[in-house]
């Protein structure tokens, strides 16, 4: 009898769990990868949302392994579709580094050179990809700080994982252990535009290459029911093929396209979203193929709705994110060669002990990359009881030569090409040493020397070589233009500079410095021929100093931040070929601030001044305002209403108010106004509070471009009868 009662049970028992499976089927979710296209992921999470569907188990490939990761940390769908709308893709795709982050010779590098090559044995490279990927690394990190710790991904609130390519081996990949931002970013690694990703003794590109779908690894987790949603491109024909990356995609695609007739025989509700007309890299279209992928969604949603039943309707709750702090008890890096523990933690800003926020760990990591000492940069959390424990893997850059290269057109220097040569780790471990070699209608060349010390006290060498020919009315000359009967005269200005500076951060973020000048000047004039052509012919010694601090986010087309810098020379000896020449001093200050009036409305305001201090100074180091377009040096200034060279005088004081507005993606159109009262000694009386006497007004169109700013200006002032329009290519230098 006793073994009747015991076989009944047995027998229920088994109809009561195979009920509960019936009643309650495990739903895997299978997103494919397809760059922009996997926006419509959102889309359709939506509507399984509204269906009350609970999702069990996800799978993801690239774009599907960034939107399955993160709803299986916890976010809900509509979190999801705020963080991409919130995220700018351009940054994004080009690994953007704030420019507040760079010290004073890192902005340089972006702010000159147009296109930079790695150069090694004698021989041109290329880099490995557009992106090391850092910037998505980043941003993955800090919205994914809640589950920093695990290590399980079977541990998430909804099991995951994803698929990752070894490019060595041909292999797939299942990742789904480790790190879950990094094994996201190895799982979307397009090949080309971001670096390969080695994450646990694997080096990985994007999943896509060897499945786009892994609808079998969702299976083997225990899934009944596969809910799955397939972005993927289909294959173009030779007319389609009209870029690199769509080349790229097709290669791809060619192995998944024929396995994915086999994957949808497997999937039991198959969504494809209508986005034929979007392409990988349609990242601008975001909002319209997320609402494609719910109309795809919607169209089977009878299906999902009676998978919600099943459910009870489940309804899945915000992601509640973690205070956005990290106290960080140890800072853990991997043996280096070049660079020491102390270089490091100089670079982060932050030390062990420290309590920082997610902003400042990403402004660490940005000034590491910004130094290129390091071709990759992985870090990860350690529970530390309670606290955390930052682990660095560094990467040390192999390449210390790179070749760079600028273009440029303006009013003054005419047509340039710009070719350096950078060369680091020389005599020390953390110099450089840089070559531009201008070449076009007027030759030129700058040379730097510098040993980066941090916060310590660095040094460093510069030479340089600035000349042309220009039309000037006697503010570079010591002349008297009515004595001569001319109006006009045409200089050959020839100047040769060397300093040898010490220099230091003051306050993290203000550069300040000084050292000795020696300047070498040779200005002569063919007007002059039945004279003396030669006006000055003579070497200056002088010794400065410098204050300098740049927090604008834009050196072009800023929309937030200020700026201040200000220099004091004093000339202390002079070879003297005019027999005129007294010890004086040189001091100048300007100070500019941006900030955004409403969206893609810019306000700049800029003021500056300087002076001569001394009984006599020479002329030739007075301050000169006029035109527009080129690289500002010496006392050099741009004045809009007015040509180049056109106002002189030993002080001065100006102002600038500019309005620009971003008509659409990286086209501006502009408005600037600007005041000047110059002259000799104008700070002695009150002819620098008085009105203005010289005023200028422009509007202007500008154009973001990988060589620079391409712009044009239409100057005008009421003091004179004549405007002037300026065109400036690429970056000035």
């Amino acid at each position: 009898m006793k073994k009747y009662i015991l076989l009944l049970l047995i027998f229920f028992s088994g109809l009561t769990v195979f009920s509960q499976k019936k009643d309650r089927p495990k739903i895997g979710l299978v997103l494919s990868g397809g760059g922009a296209k996997g926006f419509a992921h959102i889309g359709v999470l939506k509507v399984i949302e509204e269906a009350g569907i609970k999702i069990d188990y996800i799978g993801g490939t690239s774009m599907g392994a960034v939107v399955g990761g993160l709803y299986a940390a916890g976010y809900n769908a509509k979190q999801l579709d705020s963080i991409f709308n919130e995220t700018d893709f351009d940054e994004l795709l080009s690994d953007y580094i704030p420019r507040e982050t760079k010290n004073f010779y890192e902005k340089r590098n972006d702010e000159v050179y147009a296109l930079v090559l790695p150069f090694n044995k004698y021989k041109i490279g290329i880099p490995d990809a557009l992106s090391k990927g850092l910037y998505n690394f980043n941003l993955l990190s800090r919205i994914t700080r809640n589950v920093r710790h695990v290590r399980d991904f079977n541990k998430l609130a909804i099991p995951f994982l994803c698929i990752g390519s070894d490019i060595e081996t041909g292999e797939q990949v299942v990742l789904d252990k480790g790190n879950l931002a990094r094994a996201m970013i190895a799982s979307s690694a397009f090949p080309s535009l971001f670096s390969p990703v080695e994450y646990q003794d694997r080096f990985l590109v994007d999943g896509g290459v060897v499945n786009n779908y892994p609808i079998d690894e969702i299976r083997k987790l225990g899934a009944d029911i596969i809910i799955g949603v397939d972005v993927q491109n289909d294959l173009l024909n030779r007319k389609a093929l009209n870029d690199a990356t769509k080349i790229l995609v097709q290669i791809t695609n060619l192995h998944s396209i024929d396995k994915m007739k086999e994957n949808i025989l497997k999937t039991d509700i198959y969504i494809r979203p209508d986005i034929k007309d979007y392409g990988v890299m349609s990242f601008d279209s975001g909002k319209d193929i997320v609402a494609k992928g719910e109309e795809a969604a919607f169209s089977v949603f009878e299906r999902l709705k009676q998978l919600g039943v099943n459910a009870k309707n489940y309804q899945k709750p915000k992601l509640k994110n973690q205070i956005d702090s990290l106290q960080i008890v140890n800072i853990n890096c991997n043996k280096l060669k070049n660079y020491t523990r102390e270089y490091i933690y100089g670079k982060l800003r932050f030390k062990p002990g420290a309590k920082i926020s997610y902003g400042q760990l990403q402004k660490g990591i940005n000034n590491l990359n910004a130094t290129e000492n390091f071709s990759a940069i992985d870090y990860y959390f350690e529970d530390n009881n309670g606290k955390d424990d930052l682990n660095l893997v560094l990467k040390e850059n192999p390449i210390d030569t790179y070749l760079k290269f600028g273009l440029h057109y303006d009013g003054l220097y005419k047509s340039a090409v710009l070719v350096n040569m950078t060369h680091k780790k020389n005599f020390f471990k953390n110099d450089i040493a840089s070559l531009d070699v201008i070449l076009g209608d007027n030759f030129r060349y700058n040379f730097d020397y510098y040993v980066e010390n941090g916060y310590n006290i660095s040094l460093g060498f510069k030479s340089y070589l600035n000349k042309f020919n220009r039309n000037v009315e006697g503010q570079i000359t010591n002349l008297d233009f009515v004595d001569l009967g001319i109006n006009t005269l045409n200089v050959d200005l020839f100047d040769l500079t060397n300093e040898v500076y010490l220099q230091t951060l003051f306050a993290q973020r203000f550069l300040i410095g000084g050292g000795i000048e020696y300047k070498y000047l040779n200005i002569k004039s063919g007007t002059l021929a039945n004279t003396d052509p030669v006006i000055d012919k003579s070497d200056y010694v002088s010794v400065f100093a410098r204050l300098d601090f740049d927090a604008l986010d834009d050196k072009f087309f800023p929309k937030k931040g200020w700026s201040f810098s200000g220099d004091i020379h004093s000339y202390l000896y002079s070879s003297d070929y005019t027999n005129e020449f007294q010890p004086f001093s040189i001091a100048k200050a300007n100070f500019g601030l941006a900030f955004q009036l409403f969206k893609k409305a810019t306000v700049k305001i800029q003021s500056e001044a300087g002076f001569s201090i001394g009984t006599k100074s020479v002329s030739f180091f007075n301050f000169i305002l006029g035109g527009f377009g080129y690289n500002v040096s010496n006392n050099f200034s741009h004045f809009y209403g007015y040509d180049f060279l056109s106002l002189g005088g030993n002080s001065y004081i100006k102002s600038t108010l500019g309005f620009d507005y971003e008509i659409f993606k990286k086209n501006h159109i502009s408005f600037t106004a600007n005041y000047a009262n110059i002259g000799q000694d104008i700070f002695q009386s009150v002819d620098w509070i008085s009105i203005p006497k010289y005023s200028g007004y422009a509007i202007g169109y500008g154009l973001e471009t990988a060589i620079g700013p391409i712009e044009v200006k239409r100057s005008w002032s009421p003091e004179i009868n004549s405007g002037y329009t300026w065109f400036s290519v690429g970056f000035p230098f």
